[in-house]
């Protein structure tokens, strides 16, 4: 059976949320600001992202209206959230081959 897997900022809410919610399926925890996620992790991440790969980015951030970028191209994507782990948006949710903006939370469904 596949793991369950979240990308997850502890200072967050919904990741919290998400953390409880998944507690009893013993997700591996990542803590993505800590552990930034490499390009090609990201890349591999929108490969198996069910939904439009922009809902990766946290467009409302100070950061990235300081200094926005594409949101229809995946290898500028990538790059720049490698750059600025701190504009990738959560929960992240990864289940197998199938992953989740798990934002509203209730969108983890989509992955059982």
């Amino acid at each position: 059976m596949p793991r369950w897997k979240l990308l997850h900022n502890p200072r967050c809410s919904k990741s919290r949320e998400a953390l409880a919610l998944l507690q009893d399926r013993n997700p591996e925890v990542v803590e993505y600001l800590v552990d930034p996620l490499r390009e090609s992790e990201l890349l591999a991440l929108m490969e198996i992202l069910v939904g439009d790969v922009a809902e990766l980015v946290r467009t409302k951030e100070e950061s990235f209206r300081a200094k926005p970028f594409a949101l229809d191209d995946r290898r500028v994507i990538a790059a720049e959230l490698a750059k600025r782990p701190e504009l990738l948006e959560r929960p992240i949710i990864i289940k197998g081959n199938r992953a989740v903006v798990a934002r509203p939370i209730e969108r983890i469904e989509l992955l059982k």
